[in-house]
C-alpha cells in the first residue's frame, strides 16, 4: 500500500467520524490552522529531508514534492488540523470539566459572598 491510499482512507475515516462536530465549527480558522500547518510542514520536512534525518520509499510515494516535502506528507498537517479542534470540543463537554456560572469559585476574591441560611 503506498503512502497516498493510507493517508486518503486515514483522512476519509476522520472526516466521517468527525463530521458531526465539524459541521459546527467555523470553516475559517480550521482553514487558516490547516493552512498554518501545511506550511510548517513544507518548512520543516523540507530541512529535515535535507539533513538526512528520514528518506521516503521512492515506491511508496507519487514523487510529487511541495517545496521539498513529499505530497503525501501534508495529510498529517491537515489530519491534526482536523482532530485537534474536534477533540478540543468534545472533550471539553465533559461534566466534570465544565464550570457552572451560578456557583462562584471559592479562589475568587471577586465573587460575592454566598448567603447561607
Amino acid at each position: 500500500m503506498t503512502n497516498l491510499v493510507l493517508n486518503v482512507l486515514v483522512l476519509v475515516v476522520l472526516g466521517a467520524v468527525s463530521w458531526p462536530v465539524l459541521r459546527r465549527l467555523r470553516a475559517w480558522p480550521l482553514l487558516g490552522a490547516c493552512l498554518v500547518l501545511c506550511v510548517l510542514t513544507a518548512v520543516f520536512d523540507t530541512i529535515m529531508i535535507d539533513v538526512g534525518l528520514y528518506v521516503f520509499d521512492p515506491a511508496k510515494i507519487l514523487g510529487v514534492y511541495l517545496w521539498g516535502a513529499p505530497l503525501e506528507d501534508f495529510a498529517y498537517a491537515i489530519a491534526a488540523a482536523v482532530l485537534v479542534p474536534v477533540l478540543w470540543t468534545v472533550l471539553g463537554r465533559s461534566p466534570r470539566t465544565s464550570s457552572r456560572p451560578d456557583e462562584p469559585s471559592a479562589a475568587d476574591p471577586a465573587a460575592p459572598p454566598r448567603a447561607e441560611g
